[in-house]
């Protein structure tokens, strides 16, 4: 492969053909979502895509010219997400990519879902219940991947030891860009669990940093805030189809085929840093994770 950090989306899927092939999109109305299913529609697969409310799905899946499915899937709201795969299973087909794609952050006060701080309860554990939910149509298709949408913030605001299983609901401090870079290590880390789960199978989970775009997932960050931080990468910044690029990549190219646990950035594999590699916090939080969600893993 010969893909740069500044090819796009429709550049790494060049040349393929997905007719016959099912994605599973989160987060479809917008940025990079929605790019995302725009390409993956373009090459030919069909495309169930979620966002919020059904609404917006609709309007996403509206705006492309292939076979298109909207489902409402409400992160935050783990009934939702257990609707949402249920939905997916009643289609009936296999599923052969699901990119959990969609994700919040924010700066503001604090907010909880399910008792938990909401970046963590939206952005790890709502897709770590959807993934659950539909791991047997992943496994049924011909060559499932699971494709979990991480960020460099993993590596650059995250907590010391990685996951701060004492203060996942913020009730001791809250640092709100911390919390975000923590949700995005637990996407990094449940892909690391998720494809030693799937040894033996024929499908894989990567998890991917889509790089520095300017999209609405900072509609919650303080405006003072947001400015700085768009101004310190100003050079590391991508458009929307850069930045879909990387997941459209790992989602369909078949020299890929055989790859699992890792990372990608820049249309590339990745080195992710030691506290994404470390395999004991990973069993944990897939630990914590099952335990917390066990009334919507049913």
């Amino acid at each position: 492969m010969t893909f740069t950090a500044r090819s796009t989306a429709e550049q790494v899927t060049a040349g393929l053909d997905l007719r016959g092939k099912t994605a599973v999109i989160t987060g479809i109305n917008s940025g990079l979502g929605f790019e995302t299913m725009r390409v993956l529609s373009l090459r030919g697969a069909r495309v169930i895509g979620l966002a919020r409310t059904l609404a917006k799905a609709e309007r996403g899946c509206a705006r492309v010219a292939g076979e298109t499915t909207a489902i409402a899937c409400d992160l935050s709201d783990w009934a939702s997400v257990r609707d949402a795969a249920t939905a997916i299973r009643n289609i009936d087909c296999p599923v052969d990519m699901l990119i959990c794609n969609a994700g919040t952050i924010s700066t503001k006060k604090i907010t909880r879902a399910h008792g938990l701080e909401m970046q963590f309860a939206t952005n790890h554990m709502g897709h770590f219940i959807l993934t659950h939910h539909l791991m047997d149509q992943i496994k049924s298709a011909r060559q499932g991947r699971a494709v979990l949408v991480s960020s460099l913030a993993h590596r650059a605001f995250t907590f010391r030891d990685g996951i701060d299983f004492d203060n996942l609901d913020a009730h001791k401090e809250h640092w709100p860009l911390r919390f975000y870079g923590q949700s995005k290590l637990a996407n990094l880390l449940h892909a690391k669990a998720l494809a030693k789960k799937l040894t033996g199978s024929r499908a894989t989970a990567n998890a991917v940093d889509p790089g520095v775009i300017r999209t609405s997932l900072g509609r919650d960050v303080e405006i003072p805030l947001m400015t700085v931080l768009m101004v310190m990468t100003r050079p590391l910044q991508k458009s929307i189809p850069q930045g879909a690029a990387t997941q459209c990549l790992v989602a369909t190219r078949p020299e890929l085929a055989g790859v699992s646990g890792a990372y990608f950035a820049n249309c590339r594999q990745a080195n992710h840093g030691a506290i994404a590699n470390n395999e004991a916090l990973s069993d944990r939080l897939w630990q914590y994770s099952q335990e917390v969600a066990a009334p919507y893993l049913q």
